[in-house]
């Protein structure tokens, strides 16, 4: 048998519901990384902590990670800024945590909390103290002409209490209140942090893991890359009925249930109509498999697959 694991020469892995939710880690994801034979780095869309506390508290729960393997969605919000030629020092006015400000200063740029300061760009990520005056703050500038650049627009975050507001979230209450979207969204599914965080572990064919189909998955697959697909966050049930009519750049490789896949068969967990095992969830992978086979899924096709996750959301 040759085991997921051993198909890729290195995994780029969520956090937020891969790894821990809120506080807690999720089951088996300590064990399973800290036993893998090739490297690993997180990639989150989550902009409130810099890469050194994402490190510490992953670290914390058990599992010893290097800063430099921590890769976050304000550093290609960053780039982005480099790419349109921003001058060195220009003022960035941040809404969210410390890992927008550690990665605007780290680029050149300055960080400013306060339009007064005549900011040339509003970079916008998820931040726990932000409220009603860090979103007005970002709508004056951004109505006064300073480039608006999004890190990612996730709507939820899962914690151990249940799903608590993302930055999509925040997002979209500055965007109702002045009507204009943001300029760009650099975090994921945007490729751009997925190639990084390649060249960064010299990765020539990497698997990546996530809960989310429309950040995780997508970006894989706009990546060029392959995906696992735990149902330890964010996915659940209605994911998984998303999936039988789901645009081909939200479907992923394989399907499991935690990170144990890693070390079984990559047939047992990918999405195929041959998927072998008994059990809702390899019936899932058959019958999505049969789904994605078709440009219109059977009617008793989508009537099996919904009876199967069905079945698994009640096991």
């Amino acid at each position: 048998m040759t085991r997921l694991i051993e198909q890729y020469d290195s995994l780029i892995v969520d956090a937020d519901g891969v790894i821990y939710r809120g506080a807690i880690a999720v089951p088996h994801a300590i064990e399973v990384l800290g036993s893998v034979s090739v490297p690993w780095c997180v990639l989150t869309n989550n902009a409130a902590l810099p890469p050194s506390s994402i490190a510490e508290r992953i670290e914390r729960l058990g599992l010893p990670l290097d800063p430099v393997n921590v890769v976050t969605s304000p550093q290609g919000a960053v780039a982005y800024l480099r790419e349109r030629g921003l001058p060195e020092g220009a003022p960035i006015l941040i809404v969210g945590g410390s890992g927008i400000d550690e990665a605007v200063s780290e680029a050149g740029f300055t960080p400013v909390r306060d339009r007064a300061a005549q900011p040339q760009a509003v970079v916008q990520g998820l931040g726990m103290e932000v409220g009603w005056r860090e979103l007005s703050e970002a709508g004056y500038a951004i109505a006064a002409g300073a480039m608006w650049v999004v890190t990612n627009v996730d709507a939820s975050l899962p914690t151990e209490q249940g799903f608590a507001l993302g930055n999509g979230a925040l997002v979209a209450a500055v965007q109702h209140a002045i009507g204009q979207a943001p300029d760009v969204v650099t975090g994921k599914p945007e490729p751009l942090l997925f190639h990084l965080a390649a060249d960064r572990m010299g990765a020539t064919r990497p698997l990546v893991l996530g809960d989310r189909l429309d950040t995780d998955v997508r970006g894989a697959n706009s990546a060029g890359m392959d995906s696992l697909l735990v149902l330890t966050g964010v996915a659940g049930a209605d994911e998984l009925m998303h999936l039988i009519d789901a645009d081909p750049l939200e479907r992923p490789t394989y399907i499991a249930e935690d990170l144990r896949a890693l070390d079984g068969s990559a047939d047992l967990v990918r999405v195929d109509t041959d998927a072998p095992g008994s059990g809702p969830l390899p019936e899932v992978r058959r019958g999505l498999g049969r789904a994605w086979s078709h440009s219109d899924v059977p009617g008793n096709v989508r009537d099996e697959v919904r009876q199967a996750i069905d079945t698994w959301a009640r096991r």
